[in-house]
């Protein structure tokens, strides 16, 4: 059998889930994942530009002299 470290069932999630809404309330889970949020769209867009740079390098440029 070979285990999977990440591998959750049913009631491994419900607990986990439990346990966040005791530890940060109703109220601060819509906060904290606006906040996952515009970090994920953040990361995003440095990935795009880093993407972005690294092609506008591999272009040859054409020097005018």
């Amino acid at each position: 059998m070979i285990a999977y470290p990440l591998m959750f069932g049913t009631w491994e999630i419900v607990a986990i889930v439990a346990v966040i809404v005791l530890l940060f309330g109703g109220k601060k889970i819509p906060e904290l994942m606006k906040g996952v949020g515009k970090g994920v769209k953040s990361f995003k867009e440095g990935m795009n530009e880093v993407e972005k740079e690294v092609k506008d390098l591999d272009k040859p440029e054409d020097k005018k002299d």
